[in-house]
């Protein structure tokens, strides 16, 4: 029996293997952007991370006839009003490098007393078919940006990211175990409900 595809849009090939990683065990194939080199770039210019989660699940879909599930994700600092926010990825600037992001937050965040520097994951999570957006979700997962680089685990913000909890930064843990409490695996809970009422292809 052949599963239907699903389409997993994402360049990123660590964001790719973690989103399928968590995807396991479901009746789909999942696939990566890579295997449609065809497929034009749906620019992620929306205010919200549903937005562009929603724009990017809708754009793939329409180009490749399949079911596709995009996610968007960022951290949210409250001492900086939320940002990176929906920057995150180009923070630094549009060649998108996760070390020049890190440093410019903890730069912004250098004088923040250790009480006000909280923060958050969030990912948003759209499924669409070519035809519409099919549904919408979203995780968090609170912690606090730390002084320094700390881990070589993960990838994106993980290094800062302080978990309480894990008395770690997601960048010294092993991915296992950020799974287990990240923002993409609240929402992906919630997609695999979806994915359950929304069966196509």
């Amino acid at each position: 029996m052949t599963l239907p595809r699903l389409l997993v849009a994402s360049t990123n090939p660590k964001k790719l293997k973690e989103l399928q990683d968590l995807l396991a065990g479901l009746p789909y194939t999942a696939e990566g952007l890579a295997d449609f080199p065809a497929v034009q770039e749906v620019p992620e210019d929306g205010a919200t991370f549903e937005e562009n989660a929603s724009a990017k699940a809708l754009g793939y879909a329409r180009q490749t006839g399949l079911l596709t599930l995009a996610e968007d994700s960022g951290l949210c600092c409250d001492a900086l009003d939320g940002a990176p926010g929906v920057y995150s990825a180009r923070f630094s600037g549009l060649d998108k490098d996760d070390h020049a992001n890190n440093l410019k937050v903890l730069r912004l965040l250098e004088k923040i007393p250790d009480n006000c520097r909280g923060a958050h994951f969030k990912s948003a999570v759209a499924l669409a078919s070519p035809d519409k957006v099919l549904g919408v979700v979203s995780g968090e997962v609170h912690g606090v940006i730390s002084r320094e680089i700390r881990g070589t685990q993960g990838f994106g913000y993980d290094v800062i990211f302080y978990y309480p909890p894990f008395g770690k930064t997601f960048g010294e843990v092993p991915a296992e175990m950020k799974y287990k409490v990240s923002h993409r695996f609240k929402a992906l809970q919630k997609t695999k409900e979806l994915l359950k009422t929304n069966a196509w292809g």
